[in-house]
């Protein structure tokens, strides 16, 4: 028998420690439908997925589950000595089989494995069905790299006897393969998914988008593209009012202007009248309160009509989303050498077999994506080319100033503002054009005082590839190890944007194939059984 589903939220609100209001009023129903929710980064996506979970009580309002609900966070927790079983969460009803294999009665192990008698088995198959030859249920944890443990604790998720799964950015750190396994059994699973992702290829399957932003949670009936055209079709609304309501307060103000005038005139007027004519001064007073009375209602209805102008155009100001980021090009050597990068039978630390060697050359204003399963090997060649790893053997020459983004963006001190990092690299800069330039990428006066730990994923990145470009000299060559982990779905696109705009040459680790075909890769690297194989488009 199918246990039906249904999670309601119903006026619900959140507030942070501080008292700070993230969201609040939120109405919602999931239920059978993969369905996907969006937002940009710190807008609270993953405190309403624990609230929908009902692993964290809202401040105010109600959620009310029907069915079971697992919740699985995008920072899977690794601990030292951890099993598969344990990092899956199945080492209980595992624990339980055993127990009664061996002959135990105990009835707390009787109710532990429920329905779950072949879960061993099943294990067992999952694994092999991620791509995890070779693992099982007592595989030490500390075996396996990032992306396998993130495949692991997905096979545990999908295991799980509940109707509904909330996967908070599952695919972070799965390679192409990965994903598509993922999707695979999200779609064959037949029961409610939430999806906290910006994954593209995820999203192009959902049925449904839900949308978390400043004015609540909107729900979309459709995939990403259909979200993604709908957004647009609003955001044109959007901007065609913002200039209709611009226009009216620039002409509404004018008017108010002149009223303001005529009515200062009518009132000096009026002074002078009343300081010329001949009555008694009692009837001179009450006349001159009246019409003081009189002209203070006027001045305050001219104020109060201004302030809803302002909030007319501020309201929808409101709706429209920030400007694209502009990138100033900085200035590159048009005739440095035409070969940027050459690495001849470079051999890899921690890299075994037909990966552990390799040839690579990169032309001046090549951009060439690296490709492969988790653990080939990919960001160990990109830390060999910046210098944070010395290759076993073979030659690595780097012609011109390079910068690299790592997945952490480590070389941003957390307690360091977005001034104090550019300045670092750039201490000719002005303090004016520092911060010109900080506010062309996204980053205002406010945002640009905050310790660098407290910016977004998307306002890191900005502020990285800023400290990269406008340092002198300014990087000819980028090194980018997953740039799109943890941005939100606008952040990711302004990231091309900027990647578009930039001359220099790119090396990018992504699995990723809608980003590399928005920042238009020439030639991939690819990490595959055989070795690696150059391809150019």
């Amino acid at each position: 028998m199918t246990t039906p589903l249904s999670v309601t939220l119903d006026g619900v609100a959140w507030h942070t420690p501080d008292g700070r209001c993230l969201f609040s009023n939120l109405t919602a129903q999931l239920d059978n439908r993969i369905t996907a929710l969006v937002g940009r980064n710190g807008v609270g996506k993953s405190v309403l997925a624990q609230l929908l979970a009902g692993q964290r009580t809202p401040s105010a309002g109600r959620c009310r589950r029907i069915g079971r609900v697992y919740y699985l966070a995008q920072q899977v927790q690794v601990l030292p000595g951890q099993r598969v079983a344990e990092l899956a969460g199945v080492a209980e009803v595992l624990d339980a089989l055993a127990r009664i294999r061996a002959g135990s009665t105990a009835q707390a192990d009787f109710d532990q494995v429920g329905e779950q008698w072949t879960l061993a088995e099943t294990l067992q198959q999952a694994l092999a069905d991620a791509g995890l030859e070779g693992v099982d249920a007592d595989t030490p944890v500390d075996h396996l790299s990032g992306g396998q443990c993130m495949r692991v604790a997905l096979v545990g998720a999908l295991l799980q006897p509940a109707e509904l799964l909330i996967l908070d950015e599952p695919s972070n750190h799965l390679d192409l393969a990965g994903r598509e396994w993922l999707l695979a059994q999200l779609l064959a699973r037949g029961q409610g998914v939430l999806l906290v992702s910006h994954d593209r290829l995820l999203l192009q399957h959902v049925q449904r988008v839900l949308e978390l932003g400043p004015q609540g949670l909107r729900s979309y009936g459709g995939n990403h593209a259909f979200h993604t055209a709908v957004r647009e079709t609003e955001q044109a609304a959007a901007a065609e009012l913002l200039q209709q309501r611009r226009h009216a307060q620039r002409k509404g103000e004018q008017l108010l202007r002149e009223q303001r005038q005529r009515l200062e005139q009518r009132s000096a007027r009026g002074s002078r009248a009343a300081a010329n004519a001949n009555q008694a001064p009692i009837l001179l007073g009450l006349q001159r309160q009246r019409a003081e009375a009189n002209t203070g209602k006027a001045r305050q209805a001219l104020q109060e009509r201004q302030q809803q102008l302002q909030a007319a155009t501020v309201q929808a100001l409101a709706a429209v989303e920030e400007a694209a980021p502009v990138l100033l090009q900085p200035e590159l050597d048009s005739n440095g050498p035409e070969w940027v990068l050459r690495c001849d039978n470079l051999q890899l630390p921690h890299v075994a077999g037909p990966l552990r060697t390799l040839d690579i050359a990169l032309r001046r204003g090549e951009r060439m994506a690296i490709t492969g399963a988790n653990g080939s090997g990919k960001s160990i060649l990109l830390k060999v080319i910046a210098g944070q790893l010395p290759a076993v053997a073979g030659s690595c020459s780097v012609q011109v100033p390079l910068a690299m983004l790592d997945q952490n963006l480590q070389q941003l001190a957390p307690a360091h503002t977005a001034v104090q990092a550019l300045r670092e690299r750039n201490p000719l800069l002005p303090e004016g054009e520092l911060r010109s330039r900080l506010a062309l990428l996204g980053l205002d006066a406010a945002l640009v005082q905050l310790p660098n730990a407290q910016l977004s994923g998307g306002q890191r990145l900005k502020l990285a590839l800023a400290c990269a470009l406008y340092a002198q000299p300014p990087a000819q060559l980028l090194l980018l190890d997953e740039p799109g982990n943890h941005l939100d779905l606008p952040a990711l696109r302004a990231l091309e944007q900027l990647l578009c705009q930039y001359r220099g040459s790119l090396l990018v680790v992504s699995h990723d194939e809608a980003f590399l075909q928005a920042i238009g890769v020439h030639s991939r690297l690819h990490a595959g059984a055989q070795g690696w194989r150059l391809q150019r488009d």
